[in-house]
C-alpha cells in the first residue's frame, strides 16, 4: 500500500542477468506498477511479459471485485507496456491513456494504436478520477521520446516513470545511490538537459512520494534524491576523488598505476578508484567516472591506436556528455607512443574538461623520467588537497591575492552557533604594505550583521566551473533562517571558518581592521591571516556568470519586469517601488521591464 488509495501491484524479477541486455544486475530487477483506487479507477503502466499472470493476480486483488476504468501507459519499453493486450483481454472496457508518440509505438509493437478505444494526453492534461485529479507532464527524451509522468494532487503523488529508477528486487535490501547511480548513467546519462528540464516542472509541484517504474518507492527525504538528479543530469561531479581507469597488456602500465595511486592516497586524496577496464563491470567504471572529479587514463598504443577496452570506455563517456572534470593521460608505448594524442582527441567534443600540464610517457616500463612525471602528475593532481590540509597546505601564499579581479566569492562567516556563506562581487585589495583587502557588504544581510559582531571571515574565490547551484544556495537565501552547509562537509581554515571544498581556486582568511558605512552598504577594510591557492582554474567573473551560468529566465509571452540577479520574472503592468525579489531578496532597483 502506497496510501490509503493508491497500491503497488508490481512484480520482482530474479531471472533476468543482463538488463537491456548490457547492464549487470546480481540483484534482479522489479517491474512497477500501481493502482488508484477512487470513485474510477486507474492502473499505472504494466509490467515485463514474462510476468504476465502473477501482475494480473495482482491486480485482481487490488480491485476486490471492481472494474478498471483507465490504463494509463507512460512509457512504452516493453518491461513496462509488454501486457497492454493482455491487461484488455481481461478487461476490455478500460479506456487506454498516453501521449500521441506512445499511440503510435503501439502501433508498431502490437499492430493497433487502439483509436477505438484511447485517450490522448500531453503536457498540463488532466483527468479527474474523483477526489483524485491527474496531471500529465511530458518528459520527451527521459529517456524515450513518448514519456509522460503524471501527478496526483490528492495524495501529491509523483508517478515518474523511469525517473529515479533503480536496478535490484524490491525485496533485497542495498544503497539505493549505488545502483540508482548506474541505472541513471547508463541508461538516462545522455539526456541531462531533458531530465533539467522535467526536474524545473517537477520544482513547482507540492510531492510527498515519488512512485518509479524501477526501485523502491521513495518517501523521506525526497530533496536527498532531487539533488542527486539534479547533479547528475547537470554532469557536476558528486564527491571528491580521483578514478584511474587503465589497461595494461604485460603489467608495466598497472605497475604504474598502482605507484600512482599510492602517491595520491599519500597526498591526501580523499577517494582513489582504480579499474581494470579489461577485468572490472564497464558500466562500474562508467559510474566512477561520472561520481568523482578527477579521471586518469592509462593505456598502451595499440595497433597504432589504443587498447580496446581503453576506447569502449572512452565512447561510453563521450556518448554520455561526459564533461566538467580534470583529465589526465599516461601513456605506454615501445617505440612509437600514441595513446595520449588518441586519447585526448577523442576527448575533443566534451564541454569543460580540464587537462593536467603532465602526462606520463611510458617507454615499455617506468624509468627515472617517466617515474619523476608520475611524481609530479601525483601532486598536480593533489594540489587542491595538499592545500586544504593542515599540515601539507602553505599558508602564506600570497600569490592568493592575484585571483581577486571583478569576480565572484563567497564570505563565509559564523555566528557562534552555525556556518553562514554569502556571494558577493566587491573585494578588493587596497594595499600591499601590508596587505589589506575591502569588502563591501550589503547592510540587510545576516553576514554583514555577523561579520560586524565577530570582525573576521574568509573570502572563497569561485572558479568557472561553479554550477548555478552554488549561487541559489549561498545567493538566494537567508543564513539566518537556513543552514546554508547542511548538506556538504566543510573544510576550516586556522581561523575556525569554513572554506570551500570545491569550486574555488583559493581562500583567504580576513580579519577586520576598519569598517567604512557606505549608507545601503559597510566595506570591511582588513588584513590577510591565511592565504591559501588550491588550483590555477580561472576565476568566476561577474559577465562569465550573467553569460555561462545564470539560466536564462522564461520571459516569452509575458508582460512585467525580469530581476537581473537570479531572473525571476514579475508579471504586472507595474513593479512597486518597495519589491523585494522573492528569491535574491534584491529590490525593484535589480529589475529591468521585459523587452
Amino acid at each position: 500500500m502506497i496510501t490509503n488509495d493508491i497500491k503497488y501491484i508490481g512484480v520482482n524479477d530474479h531471472k533476468i542477468d543482463l538488463f537491456e541486455g548490457q547492464y549487470v544486475v546480481p540483484n534482479g530487477m522489479s517491474y512497477n506498477s500501481y493502482v488508484i483506487l477512487d470513485e474510477k479507477i486507474a492502473v499505472m503502466d504494466t509490467v515485463d511479459v514474462n510476468f504476465t499472470h502473477e501482475w494480473l493476480d495482482n491486480l485482481q486483488s487490488a480491485l476486490a471485485g471492481r472494474m478498471p476504468d483507465y490504463l494509463i501507459v507512460q512509457h512504452m519499453e516493453p518491461d513496462h507496456s509488454a501486457n497492454i493486450v493482455n491487461f484488455l483481454k481481461a478487461y476490455p472496457a478500460t479506456r487506454v491513456v498516453a501521449s500521441a508518440k506512445a499511440f503510435a509505438m503501439m502501433k508498431n509493437f502490437f499492430g493497433t494504436d487502439f483509436s477505438d478505444n484511447r485517450i490522448v494526453v500531453g503536457e498540463g492534461d488532466t483527468l479527474s478520477l474523483g477526489k483524485h485529479t491527474l496531471t500529465f507532464v511530458t518528459a520527451p527524451m527521459v529517456h524515450w521520446p513518448e514519456v509522460i509522468v503524471t501527478y496526483d494532487s490528492y495524495d501529491k503523488v509523483l508517478f515518474s516513470a523511469d525517473g529515479f529508477g533503480k536496478f535490484g528486487a524490491l525485496d533485497v535490501e542495498e544503497d539505493w545511490a549505488c545502483e540508482a547511480r548506474r541505472y541513471y548513467i547508463g541508461i538516462v546519462g545522455k539526456y541531462g538537459a531533458q531530465v533539467q528540464n522535467l526536474l524545473k516542472k517537477a520544482a513547482g509541484l507540492d510531492i510527498e512520494i515519488i512512485c518509479p517504474l524501477h526501485g523502491p518507492v521513495l518517501k523521506e527525504n525526497l530533496g536527498y534524491y532531487l539533488g542527486l538528479y539534479n547533479t547528475w543530469s547537470s554532469y557536476q561531479p558528486e564527491e571528491e576523488g580521483i578514478v584511474i581507469a587503465y589497461t595494461s597488456v604485460y603489467g608495466n602500465t598497472k605497475k604504474a598505476v598502482m605507484q600512482l595511486a599510492d602517491k595520491l592516497k599519500a597526498n591526501g586524496c580523499p577517494k582513489v578508484v582504480v579499474n581494470d577496464l579489461a577485468r572490472c563491470d564497464m558500466a562500474e567504471a562508467v559510474e566512477d567516472a561520472f561520481r568523482y572529479s578527477k579521471l586518469v587514463l592509462a593505456t598502451t598504443t595499440y595497433n597504432a591506436d589504443i587498447f580496446p577496452f581503453m576506447r569502449e570506455f572512452i565512447h561510453h563517456l563521450t556518448e554520455r556528455n561526459y564533461s566538467n572534470r580534470t583529465v589526465a593521460l599516461i601513456e605506454n608505448g615501445s617505440w612509437a607512443p600514441l595513446a595520449a594524442k588518441v586519447m585526448r582527441g577523442m576527448l575533443e567534443g566534451c564541454k569543460n574538461l580540464t587537462f593536467t600540464d603532465t602526462t606520463v610517457k611510458i617507454l615499455s616500463a617506468l624509468n627515472e623520467q617517466s617515474s619523476t612525471q608520475l611524481n609530479t602528475l601525483a601532486d598536480e593532481l593533489c594540489r587542491d588537497y595538499l592545500a586544504q590540509q593542515d599540515a601539507t597546505a602553505n599558508k602564506n601564499d600570497l600569490t592568493a591575492l592575484f585571483k581577486i579581479g571583478y569576480g565572484l566569492y563567497v564570505i563565509t562567516s559564523n555566528d557562534g552557533k552555525k556556518d553562514n556563506g554569502l556571494i558577493v562581487n566587491t573585494v578588493t585589495q587596497v594595499t600591499n604594505t601590508p596587505n589589506r583587502i575591502a569588502v563591501t557588504i550589503n547592510k540587510d544581510t545576516y553576514s554583514h550583521h555577523v561579520i560586524k559582531q565577530t570582525g573576521k571571515m574568509n573570502i572563497n574565490c569561485l572558479t568557472v566551473d561553479a554550477p548555478f547551484k552554488v549561487f541559489e544556495v549561498f545567493g538566494f537565501q537567508s543564513g539566518r533562517n537556513v543552514n546554508k552547509f547542511a548538506d556538504c562537509e566543510p573544510l576550516r581554515s586556522d581561523n575556525g571558518l569554513v572554506f570551500l571544498p570545491r569550486y574555488i581556486n583559493s581562500f583567504m582568511s580576513l580579519e577586520v581592521e576598519q569598517y567604512v558605512d557606505l549608507d545601503t552598504h559597510g566595506m570591511f577594510i582588513c588584513s590577510v591571516c591565511e592565504a591559501r591557492v588550491l588550483s590555477d582554474r580561472e576565476t568566476m567573473t561577474y559577465s562569465y556568470y550573467h553569460a555561462n551560468v545564470k539560466p536564462r529566465p522564461k520571459t516569452e509571452g509575458k508582460r512585467g519586469y525580469v530581476c537581473k540577479i537570479c531572473g525571476y520574472v514579475y508579471e504586472g503592468e507595474t513593479l512597486p517601488e518597495d519589491f523585494v525579489c522573492p528569491l535574491c531578496k534584491h529590490g525593484a532597483a535589480d529589475f529591468e521591464p521585459i523587452q
